[in-house]
């Protein structure tokens, strides 16, 4: 038997977690577990993502807009718990609960999330750069790039579920429908 250290305890544990939140949450929402479904729930947070960004935007000119942010914010909490339910949170799941395609598709999901996320902070971290190098006044700028920079880190770290989330297919019906056992 293999040593066992910490981290490969902690991954067993994070295993056996997620299979027992897999089985308590697999029969939650089943009409929303179809393909179809699925992609209304991301194209809904795309629509969320793109408000967030210009409420982030519009807190540099209008004072009152950096009261949409946290509305918005609160609204893609059910979207988002909807899309990870439905997709059997496959964009977070540890790779000792997923099988050879499984895993394949987490990693390339999880690279595009990662690349998305980098692009997206870097695109935040030169606009507060280059907006201090201009010297513009506005006080407002650390809250918005306070969002911005919030926004960007949600758009990448949900970007694998998302993708997940679009391009699964849909899943076995006798994989959701509850057992007579």
């Amino acid at each position: 038997m293999p040593e066992s250290n910490v981290l490969t305890r902690y991954q067993d544990y994070r295993t056996r977690r997620f299979l027992k939140g897999e089985a308590d949450t697999r029969h939650m929402l089943p009409r929303w577990r179809t393909r179809h479904r699925r992609r209304i729930l991301v194209v809904t947070l795309g629509v969320l993502f793109t408000a967030m960004v210009v409420a982030s935007t519009a807190c540099l000119f209008f004072p009152m807009a950096a009261l949409a942010w946290p509305v918005i914010s609160f609204m893609f909490l059910p979207v988002w718990t909807s899309l990870q339910l439905v997709s059997g949170r496959q964009g977070d799941a540890p790779k000792d609960a997923l099988d050879e395609w499984e895993i394949q598709q987490r990693n390339e999901a999880r690279s595009i999330g990662l690349t998305v996320t980098q692009t997206l902070v870097l695109i935040v971290a030169l606009f507060l750069i280059f907006a201090s190098v201009l010297h513009w006044n506005i006080e407002r700028l650390g809250y918005a790039g306070g969002v911005l920079a919030l926004s960007a880190m949600l758009i990448g770290a949900c970007t694998p579920a998302m993708i997940l989330g679009w391009t699964r297919p849909d899943i076995d019906p006798s994989d959701i429908e509850p057992s007579e056992n």
